[in-house]
């Protein structure tokens, strides 16, 4: 038992001041205001919070790697690298992304992470695999290596669904032939299906909602809209990816809050239209998270796509196309809460609660609630990550 006194809690609809909070065999056991601790725990050992916030673990839908290690490397020491690297920077659990890759290769990811699903990494737990690619839209490939894109067929993914057990999230284009069938093939093994990399129209989106996509990946990012499907249909004029997220209610997505993907006011345009509750807070780290400047790997090492780490951001060898994001979840919530003036708890909520509704996993992670796992944050007034606990053991971040 420890007991966390003096606390200021971010709980998912309000601050609850003067407050402390119970974990007991890594659960959240009790909370409440600081004058109503119950005598049982008055004897715990004290964590003093010396009123600053106390979150809860944020939760990464969409993470490629930091540290200098990627997913894709498919090594146990890679993922204990990058798990560590964003537990450092508040995530406390996450869903390893893959990229654009070869068969093998994704197998070796897979069987990582099944390793790991249920066992300590030393940092962020998993919570199971996101196949990100390799089924994406060419012409929406972004940084990802176009040799190995390919549509979804039956005699490849089979071999992934023998993972099915810690597969929990696929994402496809749409518009690729096969793409119906994998969907379906998905939601009957209970693997939730995203859209991303995509040029499909509005009515290829409908469709996919209706087969069961309801995730879009990345808002704003590598997908169609208005002017890029216009660039080859003259008229009328139509939606696409872009339109279709923003108007499907059954569509949940996530934004890339690093500063450089997007500006304030695409941000403040997803929060209004989707809310707090269908839209979460991503990093789409590479490997380059907490490096130095210069060039690196996307994907596989020595098998990826190479990319630049420059001003904060990843970036194609030109030096203008983006190409994933450098930082972690920390500086995410940092942004969106002073770019946008998102009050503190929904910001917080985008990054805990809501993805892990996305998940499915919101009834053991994601708020600060009794019953729930105890992976919690100690943030400065400044939204600093101080002291992270994972299932109430502290994480060490030197």
């Amino acid at each position: 038992m420890q007991l966390f006194v003096h606390a200021s809690l971010l709980l998912p609809d309000q601050v609850l001041s003067q407050a402390a909070l119970g974990v007991a065999d890594g659960r959240i056991a009790w909370l409440g205001p600081m004058d109503a601790i119950p005598s049982s725990w008055q004897a715990a050992p004290r964590i003093d919070c010396r009123n600053a916030w106390l979150s809860p673990g944020w939760i990464d839908l969409h993470v490629h790697g930091g540290a200098g290690a990627d997913f894709m490397d498919g090594t146990l020491e890679a993922f204990r690298t990058v798990c560590l690297a964003h537990a450092r920077h508040g995530t406390t659990a996450l869903t390893p992304t893959t990229t654009v890759a070869r068969h093998e290769q994704h197998l070796a990811f897979l069987r990582c992470c099944q390793h790991f699903l249920g066992t300590p990494t030393g940092g962020a737990k998993v919570l199971g695999a996101h196949l990100y690619g390799p089924y994406f839209a060419e012409a929406a490939r972004g940084c990802h290596p176009a040799p190995a894109i390919r549509p979804p067929i039956p005699e490849e993914y089979e071999a992934y669904f023998a993972f099915v057990g810690c597969l929990r999230t696929a994402t496809v284009a749409p518009e690729l032939p096969g793409a119906e069938a994998f969907v379906r093939a998905c939601r009957d093994r209970g693997i939730r299906c995203n859209a991303g990399h995509s040029y499909a129209t509005f009515d290829q989106m409908a469709q996919a909602v209706a087969w069961g996509v309801r995730h879009v990946d990345h808002l704003f990012c590598a997908m169609s809209d208005r002017a890029r499907l216009r660039q080859t249909q003259t008229y009328p004029m139509r939606g696409g990816v872009m339109e279709a997220t923003l108007y499907f209610d059954e569509l949940t997505t996530e934004v890339i809050a690093d500063g450089k993907h997007l500006s304030p006011e695409l941000l403040k345009l997803a929060y209004k239209i989707k809310g707090p509750d269908r839209l979460a807070l991503v990093t789409d780290a590479s490997r380059a998270l907490d490096q130095p400047d210069g060039e690196y790997w996307f994907g596989p090492c020595n098998d990826g796509e190479r990319i630049l780490r420059r001003d904060g951001v990843g970036l194609m060898p030109d030096g203008v196309a983006l190409a994933s994001s450098v930082v972690g979840m920390d500086h995410c919530v940092r942004t969106f809460h002073y770019q946008t003036g998102t009050p503190l708890v929904e910001v917080i909520r985008m990054a805990s609660l809501t993805p892990a509704r996305i998940l499915g996993v919101d009834d053991e992670l994601g708020s600060l609630a009794v019953g729930k796992r105890a992976d919690l944050l100690l943030l400065s007034p400044d939204l600093t990550v101080q002291r992270v606990w994972i299932d109430g053991q502290e994480i060490a971040l030197a």
